[in-house]
């Protein structure tokens, strides 16, 4: 594992290896100013919960200048803040308090695409083809006799083409530009020197600022294949689904661009990088996070695992042994704004949610860093909403046909009997919330001690404080049938998970925590988890 040196020439132990991170989707978290939309100060207003509930760091989602294409992800200016969030002095703000409370401010990264109301890309339109302006991006002409139809048979990940056809005014048929996601999030051209510069120059602006580190979004983007060549469709996919090499993404290029990443991080103690890398082969996986490169990467096996121990625990071998061959830290992660959230995606309502609360305590018990999604922490499902109510722009892409993410991105509830539950004091939040979340929210559960949000506080302050979570290995042993079993260096803390629908015994140990209580008998129920000492 990777280490600092220490003022007496020893190591210390970086912070990002063990840390609990929580995330937070900006636009879902806490709104300060009545508008519907989450902010920075009302980020701010809630450190004290973060602080209480337990977590090391927060993961803030973009709040940069953007046109919300796809609510932030389509970034204008990478340097300034959008006022739909705030100010840079709201940012600076929210950074200085939040490291009085103890509590580290990643923040997002964007570095494949740029919005269409990007400066760059505004001068690109204006450029004629073959132009240095034009060169940032990836524009091509099309094919057929007319160039009418796409360069290439990329399909783009939010639906339709990845090919958008621009009208020229420079006496030839129009071109046509990549991108990846929306129309409205072009490509960047990484075989472009400005595009790297530029890179440079925010991430500096950011670390200047005092931010701890970056979620490099679409970290296994950026590079692309020469020609841009058609690809076997069995490859593309709305993940890495395993089938075989997506053309569009995981080129060795894009090694090159972590590396200058990590060049000036390395220059800022103490910053962490953290990549979304939807890639299936333990070993290409594992590039990501060689010495010079990543520190961290997500790696999503958890969040697509039926909840069936054999399955999970083949999940977590694989997730283990990506990072071991190049001596990194795992990463770990049941849900996020992308994915359904856990209590939904095993089964919603009771049953969901306990198994959910299970796999937050296998989660918890294992070696290395852990994300947490805003929400996760009190049990929240995801929600149907209303055609109408839609705002992911895969809702349009797709042509109705996929209904997009809003569903797992449902604001948080903080107090009250109905909606908007405190989140905000307008009339509305900018998605819809549902009746009969009073007693999901925090101020209900904080008085309950049987409640998610009181499990989460419990096992974070175990973890915190018992020595059984040191090290970095786990050690399997034999369980009944449906069951797994494993212990951290020392034998001091072992793990149990009964996914099978019988009662099962456990091994010697005292209770330390339990998903749901034990029965009478001392076994085990079926969809629990239990932490022994």
């Amino acid at each position: 594992m990777q280490a600092s040196s220490g003022s007496d020439g020893g190591t210390v132990t970086p912070w990002w290896r063990n840390t609990v991170c929580y995330q937070v989707y900006l636009r879902s978290f806490a709104d300060s100013n009545a508008d519907g939309v989450g902010d920075l100060d009302g980020v701010r207003s809630r450190l004290g919960y973060l602080e209480l509930l337990g977590v090391d760091a927060l993961w803030l989602t973009p709040c940069y200048r953007s046109p919300m294409a796809d609510h932030g992800y389509d970034v204008a200016d990478p340097r300034d803040i959008d006022p739909l969030f705030g100010d840079l002095a709201a940012f600076d703000a929210l950074i200085a308090a939040s490291h009085e409370h103890g509590i580290r401010v990643i923040i997002d990264l964007v570095p494949n695409h740029t919005s269409d109301q990007h400066e760059w890309f505004k001068l690109a339109l204006s450029s004629p083809p073959g132009s240095p302006e034009r060169d940032r991006y990836l524009f091509r002409y099309g094919r057929g006799g007319d160039g009418t139809m796409p360069p290439n048979n990329w399909p783009s990940q939010f639906g339709g083409p990845a090919w958008t056809r621009i009208t020229e005014t420079h006496g030839r048929k129009g071109q046509w530009y990549l991108h990846l996601f929306a129309p409205e999030q072009p490509d960047l051209n990484w075989s472009n020197p400005d595009v790297w510069a530029d890179l440079e120059t925010t991430l500096r602006f950011w670390l200047d600022r005092g931010v701890d580190g970056f979620r490099i979004d679409v970290a296994h983007g950026m590079a692309k294949p020469h020609g841009l060549p058609d690809a076997d469709p069995a490859g593309f996919g709305l993940i890495d689904n395993g089938t075989g090499p997506d053309a569009r993404f995981d080129h060795d290029g894009v090694h090159e661009v972590h590396r200058m990443i990590r060049s000036v991080v390395d220059e800022y103690p103490d910053r962490v990088l953290v990549g979304e890398i939807w890639v299936s082969d333990d070993e290409r996986f594992g590039r990501y996070l060689r010495p010079d490169e990543l520190h961290l990467g997500f790696n999503f096996r958890l969040t697509t695992t039926d909840f069936d121990a054999a399955e999970l625990r083949t999940a977590i071998e694989h997730s283990m042994s990506a990072v071991a061959a190049v001596n990194a830290t795992p990463t770990w992660t049941l849900c996020n704004h992308d994915v359904p959230r856990t209590v939904t995606r095993l089964g919603g309502g009771k049953l969901g949610l306990r198994r959910a609360r299970a796999l937050a305590l296998v989660e918890l018990a294992l070696p290395g860093a852990v994300f947490l999604y805003n929400g996760e922490e009190l049990g929240l499902p995801s929600v149907e909403l209303p055609d109408s109510a839609l705002r992911d722009p895969v809702w349009e892409r797709s042509g109705h046909t996929r209904r997009g993410r809003d569903a797992h991105r449902i604001p948080v509830p903080w107090q009250g009997t109905s909606p908007c539950y405190g989140f905000t004091e307008g009339e509305s939040s900018w998605l819809p919330m549902p009746e009969g979340w009073d007693e999901l929210t925090v101020e209900a559960q904080l008085e309950d001690a049987d409640s998610v949000l009181s499990l989460y506080r419990h096992a974070l302050e175990i973890r915190r404080a018992h020595p059984g979570f040191e090290g970095d290995e786990l050690e399997w042993y034999g369980a009944p049938e449906g069951c797994f079993a494993f212990r951290r260096p020392g034998g001091t803390l072992v793990c149990v998970l009964n996914t099978s629908p019988v009662d099962v015994p456990l091994p010697p140990g005292d209770p330390l925590i339990y998903s749901t209580p034990l029965t009478e008998e001392g076994l085990l129920p079926p969809d629990t988890a239990v932490w022994l000492s």
